[in-house]
C-alpha cells in the first residue's frame, strides 16, 4: 500500500484498495482505511494554479514610453528592520522622465493598497496611458485589473520569469538597494517611511541621471512640461512631436 501511495500520490484509500485487490491482496475497504490512517497517509491538498499573464511584446525594449505619463512601471522590493521584521516597498516610476512617483513602505501591501496609492497619484498627476508590471499576485488581481480598465489605463504585463522586460523598474530598484537599503538600518515602519520620503525627494530633485543628460528627473520633467506648453501655444504648423525627447 505504501508503494502504491508513493507511486500514485493523488489516489485516495479507495483507489489504493482497488489496486491492491487487483494485485490479488484480500483487502477489504475498512481494513485499507484503518491501515491508511495508521500510516498517516493522505492525499495532498490540491494547490491552486497561478494565473500567468503577459508577453514579450509588452517588454520595455519593445513598447517604449514616448512622453511623460505614457508608461509607468511598478514593482516591489523587500528588506527588514533591525529586529528582523519584513518591510515591503511599492515603487511607481515614470519611464520617460525617470521620476519616482511613489515609494510606499509597510509590513505588507495588498492590491487594495496599490489601488489607494494609484488613486492618489492619478488625482495629483493625471492618469497614465499604460502601467507595466510583472505577474505578481497584487498586480494581476482581478479587482485591480477591473479598476484600471474602468479608469482607462492599459496594462502591460511582461513575459513571466523575464524581469529584464520591466527594465526601468529593475534599474530603479538597483539604485534604491545600492544607495539606500544597503546604507540604512530601519528601527521600524515609521523610521523606514521617514527615511524613504527623504531619499525619494533627493532622488527626484538632487540626483543627476545619466540617461537624462545628467539632469535630475524633476528637472527633466519640468523641461518636458515647459516644452509641451510652448508647443501647445505655438501655431499648429510649427507644432512638434511631443513624443521626442525634451530639449
Amino acid at each position: 500500500m505504501l508503494q502504491l501511495a508513493r507511486a500514485k500520490p493523488r489516489y485516495g484509500y479507495r483507489r489504493i484498495g482497488w489496486l491492491l485487490r487487483e494485485e490479488g491482496w484480500r483487502a477489504g475497504l475498512s481494513r485499507v482505511f484503518r491501515l491508511w490512517q495508521r500510516e498517516g497517509l493522505k492525499v495532498p491538498v490540491r494547490k491552486r494554479k497561478r494565473r500567468r499573464l503577459g508577453s514579450s511584446v509588452n517588454g520595455c525594449h519593445r513598447r517604449r514610453a514616448e512622453a511623460p505619463n505614457d508608461v509607468w512601471c511598478w514593482d516591489f522590493v523587500f528588506d527588514r528592520t533591525a529586529s528582523g521584521s519584513q518591510l515591503k516597498w511599492l515603487s511607481v516610476v515614470d519611464e520617460y522622465t525617470r521620476e519616482c512617483l511613489a515609494l510606499k513602505v509597510d509590513r505588507g501591501i495588498t492590491s487594495e493598497n496599490v489601488i489607494d496609492t494609484l488613486s492618489e497619484l492619478f488625482a495629483m498627476r493625471g492618469v497614465p496611458r499604460h502601467i507595466r508590471s510583472d505577474n505578481g499576485p497584487e498586480f494581476i488581481a482581478q479587482t485591480l485589473r477591473r479598476w484600471l480598465k474602468q479608469v482607462g489605463v492599459g496594462t502591460l504585463y511582461i513575459e513571466p520569469g523575464s524581469p529584464w522586460e520591466n527594465g526601468y523598474a529593475e534599474s530603479f530598484h538597483g539604485r534604491f538597494r545600492n544607495e539606500f537599503l544597503a546604507m540604512e538600518i530601519f528601527e521600524g515602519v515609521r523610521d523606514a517611511r521617514s527615511l524613504t520620503t527623504s531619499w525619494r525627494d533627493e532622488y527626484n530633485t538632487q540626483r543627476p541621471h545619466s540617461s537624462l543628460g545628467y539632469r535630475t528627473p524633476a528637472g527633466f520633467a519640468a523641461a518636458c512640461a515647459a516644452s509641451a506648453s510652448a508647443k501647445a501655444s505655438a501655431p499648429a504648423a510649427h507644432a512638434g512631436c511631443l513624443g521626442k525627447p525634451c530639449s
